[in-house]
């Protein structure tokens, strides 16, 4: 009984620490994040016409 009890318990942690992560890499994501880098982010399926100089 005391191994089902223990395998309860660490359920539970689990899953509060998985929802921290979560938590913080949606924190990380939105709070810290810079609008320049997703700007360069976006613009990169393009990037190959421009390199090309745009001879299709």
């Amino acid at each position: 009984m005391a191994l089902q009890h223990f395998f309860d318990d660490a359920s539970s942690v689990m899953t509060v620490i998985s929802f921290a992560t979560f938590m913080a890499i949606v924190g990380w994501t939105y709070l810290l994040h810079k609008n320049s880098d997703f700007d360069a982010a976006a613009r990169l399926p393009f990037a190959d016409d421009t390199i090309e100089g745009g001879e299709h």
